[in-house]
């Protein structure tokens, strides 16, 4: 019943397609117009990837924060090391670039030694005023020095902030205004406007400016997401467009194949643009992936009507058969790759459950488009001639089919001791794998701006935030004596971690504010003692110093105080931990009845983020082996088949995972995609195979033996076809400045590598082993999905 259904099935999509050949065509073209208008829609991402579900507690502290002290990530910092700087011609130009900085609309305030402010206490009543730092309008080599003297040595509320730790170096800070910097206003500025002045500074004085800070770097490394994007699909054309005419020797077989996937691509940005999806680093991979994904396709469908013309050279029935057999075939194959990336839909994090949607979609889609345009077009065109099919007899690759034959028949036992060598030694190579959860590991690491986080974090001692806020239960709770003493206590903490900035907050302020009221003697830079601070204090309450700095870093209730300090890129373990020694002693400072304390920052929300996807890894894979153990259930009915299908693609992740631990490469956001990608991308090969082995079984009367070696021969050819496609195709990756992509494409590379020999030569060695066990009727149950024969495809 079931292959009465299946042969009836197919016979009715091949006759719909090739006899409604003209419309199809039209409602393809109508729908990538459809899509093609969508492209408007897409958004480039303007933030860093956040990988944690909205409503995990991490993120949850993080959105306190932000509504109390705003967009965090507003700051860009120029820095200069140059000895140069201080001389009156180069110390005017770096002023005036401050100046010009200060003039776009998109800038609050620039922060720089030329307009640095002093505070003073008011000499004819009570209270401080802000007093200018540099007073002349005239530089000298003379008082360049003094005010040199000056900010290094009787000003240290500026150490971190303006001048290094070793004061070698001097820096601006430029504080973008925070409604902008998640849009593309960020991006037009540092593009068109920051970037071109600072050039023009660095031309006309010769002086090397460092630019950092995340509103910067989330601007670059975006643009570097577009850029690679016309790089990938231009180089898996060409990749894919190479190896397909080396096996086909046909423009015309090439042509067809890449107008097939380029249409394809077009409808992957549609389907972007149509679900206002965001193109991020992972999104950014879709469309290649298109190509590389969907010319196996082509390979299956053009090579069998190929060889259906080189038996009978009837086109109508070679196209018939091509729809009913290879569409049949690779229905199954392409769901099974579409749900490898389907899982992703089902881990709470929103850039990864976009990504699995839209690549699954769009797999399916891509089989649509091989399944309709490749017969219509052939069905077009003239029967092809002998020069066409010549490839069919290619002597290279009969003897790589009888290769693997011969290892099948002949070295069974070497295949296993082989593979589990392999297993053993990956086991070992799994135990060295670590997590990384650094913010900019991935970033292109041979750009001018990842150069530039290496000088801060060498100067400034890093440039990747980490909040910590304090909650004092009670309005105007911050100004308190005991607890500005405890924010103190809690940043002295702070300074001795190696891996920390000098941190800031209110107490700074307060500390600046004693060393005002003593006439700016740099040694009464710290908190007023208990008999000082009322008046102190009561001095500070009476100035009209209403600095962007306090509005900073105490909320307008006086409830909340914020601590910032900023980071190197550090191991995940050294960062475990540094945040356990760090509640411990918010633990210790804070009593918890009396106050509320929250570590965030998208330092810490990244690390966090990695982590979350990493025990999200075994559930992703879970489902992905579950849903193609479902479909091979459905269509062998047999559980030993199920088992049996799986061993040889479980192999080559777990040897992968291996390779992962010897090389080096950590576990991180683009490396998890590895695993769920290459198990469904390989299990077509499994199918493939499978399928065509029961076929053989049935022709041959249920003999092993001689169904296995029918099979491989069968499909072989095919399967080392779709092999090198991907396997070149995903190294295309490798091309990228993104690390993740790069350890992406390669190790799925590998991967695709090692299931291809698994599927021929250990699937085939396992049915000969357990012969016994699966050779009859009653284990091989009749299937739910029947590839048809030949002499079952008749289409009347």
């Amino acid at each position: 019943m079931n292959k009465l259904f299946s042969i009836g099935f197919w016979s009715w999509v091949a006759r719909f397609i090739l006899r409604n050949r003209t419309w199809i065509l039209i409602v393809i073209a109508a729908i990538t117009v459809l899509l093609a208008l969508q492209w408007k829609n897409m958004r480039f991402t303007y933030t860093e990837a956040n990988l944690l579900p909205d409503d995990h507690p991490i993120n949850l502290e993080y959105d306190q924060f932000l509504s109390h002290f705003g967009e965090e990530g507003n700051l860009i910092v120029m820095g200069v090391k140059d000895s140069t700087i201080f001389t009156p011609e180069k110390f005017k130009a770096w002023n005036q670039l401050s100046k010009d900085i200060g003039k776009f609309n998109e800038v609050e305030l620039t922060l720089s030694v030329g307009n640095l402010q002093k505070l003073e206490k008011k000499t004819d009543t009570t209270g401080f005023e802000l007093v200018p730092f540099i007073k002349d309008s005239v530089f000298t080599q003379a008082n360049l020095a003094e005010y040199k003297d000056e900010l290094f040595n009787k000003l240290p509320f500026y150490d971190g902030l303006i001048y290094s730790p070793d004061k070698q170096s001097i820096r601006s800070a430029i504080y973008l205004k925070k409604d902008i910097v998640n849009t593309a206003a960020r991006k037009d500025f540092v593009i068109d406007d920051l970037i071109p002045i600072i050039k023009k500074f660095e031309e006309d004085t010769g002086v090397t400016v460092y630019t950092s800070g995340m509103p910067y770097i989330r601007t670059l490394n975006s643009q570097s997401i577009i850029d690679e994007i016309g790089l990938f699909i231009g180089g898996a054309l060409l990749v894919t467009s190479l190896i397909f005419f080396f096996f086909f020797r046909s423009w015309r077989a090439t042509f067809i194949s890449m107008c097939t996937v380029i249409i394809g691509v077009m409808w992957a940005f549609g389907f972007l643009g149509l679900m206002h999806y965001e193109i991020t680093v992972l999104t950014a991979l879709i469309p290649p992936l298109i190509i590389v994904i969907g010319i196996p396709n082509c390979i299956f469908l053009i090579n069998k009507y190929q060889q259906e013309i080189k038996l009978h050279g009837n086109q109508a029935k070679s196209l018939q058969r091509v729809i009913a057999k290879v569409g049949n075939a690779t229905l199954m194959t392409n769901l099974t790759t579409a749900s490898g990336f389907a899982t992703f839909i089902l881990v709470k994090s929103e850039l990864l459950s976009e990504f699995g949607i839209v690549a699954s979609i769009n797999i399916v889609a891509i089989f649509l488009l091989s399944l309709l345009i490749i017969p219509i077009i052939y069905s077009y065109m003239a029967v092809p001639k002998y020069k066409h099919l010549k490839h069919l007899n290619k002597t290279w690759i009969n003897g790589f089919v009888n290769w693997i034959e011969r290892m099948v028949k002949e070295r069974r036992i070497t295949i296993y001791i082989s593979a589990v060598l392999l297993l053993c030694a990956s086991i070992i190579g799994i135990y060295n794998i670590k997590i990384s959860g650094s913010l900019i590991e991935d970033m292109p690491k041979n750009t001018g701006f990842f150069d530039d986080i290496r000088f801060f974090e060498k100067e400034y001692e890093g440039i990747m935030p980490l909040e910590i806020m304090v909650d004092t239960k009670k309005k105007k709770g911050v100004m308190s004596l005991s607890t500005l003493k405890r924010i103190d206590e809690l940043q002295d903490h702070i300074k001795e971690i190696p891996e920390f900035a000098k941190p800031l907050s209110v107490v700074e302020l307060v500390k600046y504010s004693k060393q005002a009221y003593y006439n700016g003697n740099p040694e009464y830079y710290q908190l007023p003692n208990s008999q000082e601070k009322n008046f102190i204090l009561s001095y500070a309450k009476s100035s009209n110093t209403d600095t962007n700095l306090l509005n900073s870093y105490v909320d307008s209730t006086g409830q909340f105080a914020r601590i910032t300090t900023f980071m190197k890129d550090t191991e995940p373990d050294r960062f475990k931990r540094i945040e356990e020694d760090l509640h411990n002693e918010i633990n210790k400072v804070f009593p918890p009845e009396r106050y509320n304390v929250s570590v965030t920052g998208k330092a810490l929300v990244f690390q966090k983020g990695t982590h979350y996807l990493v025990n999200n890894l075994i559930l992703s894979l879970s489902l992905a082996i579950f849903l193609i153990a479902v479909f091979m259930a459905w269509m062998f009915r047999s559980f030993k088949m199920i088992i049996i299908s799986l061993i040889p693609n479980l192999l080559p992740l777990i040897i992968t995972a291996g390779v992962m631990g010897f090389v080096g490469v950590p576990i991180k956001p683009s490396t998890i995609l590895v695993f769920s990608i290459a198990f469904g991308i390989s299990v077509d090969d499994t199918i493939h195979f499978l399928a065509k082995y029961r076929q053989e079984l049935i022709a041959n009367n249920w003999k092993i033996k001689k169904s296995v070696f029918a099979a491989l021969r069968e499909t072989a050819v095919s399967m080392f076809y779709t092999s090198i496609v991907l396997f070149f195709g995903f190294s295309v990756f490798t091309i990228s400045s993104f690390g993740g992509t790069v350890a992406l494409g390669a190790l799925v590379s590998i991967t695709l590598l090692f299931a291809m020999l698994s599927n021929l030569l250990l699937l085939p060695t396992l049915l000969l082993s357990l012969e016994r066990s699966i050779a009859n009727k009653e284990t091989m149950k009749k299937p739910a999905i029947e590839i048809l024969t030949d002499d079952e495809d008749e289409i009347e």
